[in-house]
């Protein structure tokens, strides 16, 4: 236990900065805290997998859950209910920090001793990467796949029977946990997921080759089969519902685009100065995380301490040896028709996200490379590490480490929260052909109108569109009624009019909502009401008492995607027994 508590605790050490300044608010750490406060509060109202986010778009919500997979956003509200909110992101961050170091050391345990394997896994936590995407970007799902690659290498590259026929080479006990590898990348954010769909493949593939044995190629095919199939829940509604937002948004906007996010690269666009900024900062990390990895690589060689290559599994060092090459080509534009004819990779956004997959590949060479032979020098060679990662951590406590601005912080985003007022919301998941920057700041649950494409709310003196009863753009408001009816994901509005119009409600247009006025579906998109700029539904109502009921339905796309995911799972407790049985019918022979 030694090992794991050298990790332990070299991950306490790595978010002390956030112990002492409180959580850094880096540039994605609005979107994901909103996000656990949505989940908790769809939990404490029953919904145990929620689909919409109430609080976006100032409280008018969007899908964000149907296209975000769900593992952190999940572990962040659990976090903050146990621990509270200010300390649920730091908890975080140090429960990935130390998963990350602790893959790293597993997979370095397949080559290395248990010492290299250690130094292995701290020098993975501390890398430049990925203290980067702890501290300045908070980008907490992608931050997981310095749990999840090292597990899916692990698995992939794993040699227990080399002698044994092709079916027990395959099921030899690691094609379970691949499977998981692969689903933990999937649940944990969308282009991690892709990421590590093609680096299986090509490891896969590669390995094969180098030995000579169909095996690997049989095991990433059939854990490639029950990843997908336990995270089908997630994935197929997620592709199925991109008709359903403006997707595009995701990688079109020129920031979001891997055609302006080549390493080094500068624009005369000046919307585009401050992202020029953390580009040439990633680049420096992406340079320097590459450049360690083939130098470690080269003393390993001359060493003569590669991983294992002296055992039976001795080739091991050359597939984590092309992953740092291989995205080294991948960062420029010199690799643009990969980038333009695979499937998926535009919704990567940026190349250096394939850094993620570097991280233990240079974290291992790096530490083959300088553990000595000799005792005396592996105190100093200790000694130097200590310091080196104690120097990043200070670095990244003092350069990437975000202050949070006083509407901004935890305590001012909950209190917005409980307030009712919401949220900015995300472009990617607004309805085709709408604009959510038209939706006004203040809005009431439903705003009575005659004509059901009037604009609602004025330009405040701070910039802000905000709507007012001063405004006179609602004959009438009506509030959502309160109580068991009415919850994130079902909506219920009684009003009372003195001639037919239009209930603007303030809810973001969705198919997957279904519409009663007075009992009568009406349909969604509402039939006879034209689609509204802000993407806000207007729903037509008579004169007199009206009883408008909203509900979050169950999709055809979902219904599929649940019986694709349970016969995923019978079919990973099959090849589980399977693998089981034989691993333990060879422990006994």
């Amino acid at each position: 236990m030694r090992g794991p508590s050298v990790v332990l605790f070299a991950a306490l050490v790595a978010v002390v900065p956030q112990f002492i300044r409180g959580n850094s608010c880096g540039h994605d750490f609005d979107v994901h805290l909103v996000s656990w406060l949505d989940c908790a509060n769809a939990w404490r109202n029953g919904i145990a997998y929620p689909h919409w986010t109430p609080s976006a778009n100032w409280s008018a919500g969007e899908p964000r859950f149907v296209f975000y997979p769900p593992l952190t956003w999940m572990l962040g509200a659990a976090l903050g209910i146990i621990l509270g909110w200010s300390l649920a992101p730091v908890a975080l961050t140090f429960l990935t920090l130390a998963g990350t170091g602790l893959a790293t050391r597993a997979l370095a345990l397949e080559a290395c001793s248990d010492a290299v394997s250690t130094l292995a896994g701290c020098a993975a936590l501390f890398s430049g990467f990925t203290l980067f995407t702890a501290y300045e970007r908070a980008a907490f799902p992608e931050f997981m796949g310095g749990v999840c690659l090292p597990l899916l290498l692990l698995y992939a590259l794993r040699e227990r029977n080399p002698s044994a026929s092709l079916v027990r080479r395959a099921l030899d006990g690691s094609t379970v946990p691949l499977a998981l590898a692969l689903a933990c990348a999937w649940l944990s954010n969308a282009p991690l997921g892709v990421i590590a769909s093609y680096l299986l493949a090509a490891v896969a593939l590669l390995w094969s080759l180098l030995r000579k044995s169909w095996a690997p190629l049989l095991r990433a095919a059939l854990a490639t089969l029950l990843g997908l199939g336990v995270t089908a829940f997630y994935w197929i509604p997620s592709a199925l519902e991109r008709k359903w937002v403006d997707i595009r948004q995701a990688y079109d906007d020129p920031g979001y685009n891997f055609e302006n996010n080549w390493v080094f690269a500068h624009h005369a666009n000046p919307l585009l100065a401050l992202h020029d900024v953390v580009l040439h900062t990633v680049s420096v990390i992406a340079i320097s995380m590459i450049a360690v990895a083939v130098a470690g690589l080269v003393l390993c060689w001359r060493r003569g301490t590669l991983p294992a290559q002296k055992s039976t599994t001795g080739l091991i060092w050359i597939p984590l040896a092309a992953i740092p090459l291989v995205v080294f080509v991948l960062l420029f534009p010199v690799s643009r028709p990969i980038w333009n004819l695979l499937p998926e990779w535009r919704y990567l956004q940026y190349p250096w996200r394939w850094l993620e997959a570097v991280e233990s590949p240079m974290a291992i060479f790096f530490a083959a490379a300088v553990w000595p032979g000799a005792r005396r020098a592996r105190v100093f060679v200790v000694t130097s590490c200590a310091a080196a990662f104690l120097a990043a951590t200070v670095y990244a406590g003092k350069v990437f480490f975000q202050v949070c601005h006083p509407e901004d912080t935890v305590a001012s985003t909950l209190a917005d929260f409980h307030s009712g007022a919401g949220f900015e919301g995300m472009y990617e998941y607004e309805p085709p052909n709408a604009d959510r920057s038209m939706i006004a700041m203040g809005l009431p649950a439903a705003c009575f109108v005659t004509d059901p494409t009037v604009e609602l709310g004025k330009q405040d003196d701070n910039g802000d569109l905000a709507w007012s009863p001063a405004q006179r753009t609602c004959e009438v408001t009506f509030p959502a009624v309160t109580g068991w009816e009415t919850d994130p994901e079902h909506l219920r509005i009684r009003a009372a009019t003195t001639h037919a119009g239009y209930l603007v409600l303030r809810l973001l247009s969705y198919p997957a909502w279904s519409i009663r006025v007075n009992g009568q579906v009406v349909g969604q998109p509402v039939a006879g009401s034209p689609l509204r700029e802000d993407g806000l539904i207007a729903v037509p109502v008579p004169a007199g008492e009206v009883n408008v009921t909203v509900d979050w339905t169950i999709t055809p796309d979902v219904i599929l995607s649940r019986w694709v995911t349970a016969a995923g799972v019978l079919l990973l407790a099959l090849v589980f027994l399977v693998e089981w049985r034989r691993s333990h019918s060879t422990r006994h022979s």
